[in-house]
């Protein structure tokens, strides 16, 4: 669930929300404009006016727009900034969602962007080259594998033990395999850090035999506690900052996300799709006036 923007921001640094104590000479100019706005409520204070009239500052459109948003959370992490597919406007990725400044700095916009005439969502143009990039980061080593000799197709899934779906998705995974899909696990647990579904999902990653401890856990059995440096809170994490709504989340090789679970034919017939469509771009790019 989307949360409304300033939320978001907040959500990103919570003490970002929390007034900082004002200095003396601060203070003594906001008890002067209480004085002023007492003797005249319809006159806004100096201090107010002054705030609101007050440009976004930086040289460039980025610089500008990421003042924006720092403005409103100064710890908030921006994990991606550039131009978005409208005039006049910058796209910033923050904590997973997509967030639209106006190159001035004054206003934002949250929310799904839709070309009407390619019948596109724009808002996942940047969002799924974010997580193109940044899956690209974590080692082979890091991720449970389960794929055929030559993949077709392959895909990371951020899974969880606990997950109904996600049972159900591995309980596939020799079909998913048959079809030529790979399938690269990440995890995710959905209860949280400090939870034990995080302890049970570390003792996966710690086991000898990943895959079979994470088959063992999927199907109810419980597996030996084991503590180790392991990639669990890592990949938690990133799951979080690139858009995660629920799990399983099944990502493409170009950054795109499955509608959540799709049985192995559903699931091949939509990853056949979008590389054919990946594949004609360029084709259709040169042919365009």
């Amino acid at each position: 669930m989307k949360l409304p923007v300033f939320a978001l921001l907040c959500a990103a640094s919570l003490s970002a929300c929390a007034q900082p104590a004002p200095s003396a000479a601060a203070a003594k100019e906001a008890s002067a404009a209480t004085a002023e706005a007492k003797t005249d409520p319809a006159k806004p204070s100096a201090a107010s006016a002054k705030s609101a009239d007050e440009p976004v500052k930086g040289n460039t459109p980025d610089e500008r727009a990421r003042n924006a948003i720092l403005k409103l959370a100064p710890t908030a992490v921006i994990d991606r900034m550039g131009p978005a597919p409208i005039a006049g406007f910058r796209e910033a990725i923050v904590s997973g969602q997509v967030l639209y400044i106006s190159d001035d700095g004054r206003y934002l916009m949250q929310g799904a962007l839709y070309d009407i005439q390619t019948r596109q969502d724009l808002s996942q143009v940047g969002m799924s080259e974010l997580r193109k990039q940044e899956l690209k980061k974590i080692p082979q080593a890091d991720r449970i594998v389960f794929a055929p000799a030559k993949p077709k197709h392959t895909v990371t899934v951020f899974t969880d033990i606990e997950c109904g779906f996600c049972r159900k998705l591995h309980q596939e995974i020799a079909e998913y395999n048959r079809l030529g899909i790979a399938i690269e696990y990440l995890a995710f647990p959905r209860a949280g850090l400090a939870s034990e579904d995080f302890k049970a999902m570390e003792s996966v990653w710690c086991s000898v035999d990943r895959r079979k401890a994470l088959t063992d856990a999927k199907n109810g059995q419980p597996v030996a506690p084991k503590r180790c440096t392991n990639p669990v809170t890592v990949q938690y994490k990133l799951g979080q900052r690139i858009g995660l709504q629920g799990t399983p989340m099944i990502v493409n090789e170009e950054g795109m996300v499955m509608p959540g679970y799709m049985p192995p034919a559903q699931l091949l017939e939509a990853l056949d799709k979008l590389a054919a469509e990946a594949k004609a771009k360029p084709v259709a790019a040169a042919g365009a006036p």
